[in-house]
């Protein structure tokens, strides 16, 4: 297996709420148009966004989940400033803030929201080393 994500797949329980928050709250291009599913790209992978209970359907697992899943999406950017940024465009899409953007003991600064699902994201800066696709690299 090659090491990489293709896409990663939200079970959501609105998707026409889910869209509106990641296409026009967050800005994510959408890549076609469909009734049960939506897909983003998102610069080296994607994000779909699909029925809760029809992707548990799918994989063949009870949908059934409350709490923390055991993971967050992290969305690495160039500075302090644009963590800071990033989240308040997420704030002002309706997600909900979990930890303020600060400082933390790895040395870079972050924090995380909820999407409307309760999915959990991190925004980070790291200053040690890009984390994204190679050709967002370029400093900004």
């Amino acid at each position: 297996m090659k090491p990489r994500i293709s896409m990663i797949t939200l079970g959501v329980a609105d998707l026409k709420r889910s869209i509106e928050f990641y296409q026009k709250g967050l800005g994510f291009p959408r890549h076609g148009e469909g009734e049960q599913v939506a897909f983003f790209n998102l610069n080296g992978s994607w994000l779909g966004l699909y029925g809760r209970e029809a992707l548990a359907e799918d994989a063949q697992i009870s949908s059934e989940g409350t709490g923390f899943n055991a993971f967050a999406i992290a969305h690495n950017v160039h500075s302090e400033k644009e963590v800071d940024e990033v989240m308040q465009q997420a704030l002002d899409a309706g997600a909900e803030l979990v930890k303020q953007p600060q400082r933390v003991f790895w040395g870079g600064y972050s924090g995380y929201f909820k999407d409307p699902d309760g999915h959990l994201w991190e925004i980070a800066y790291n200053p040690f080393t890009w984390v994204g696709p190679q050709d967002d690299s370029v400093d900004k």
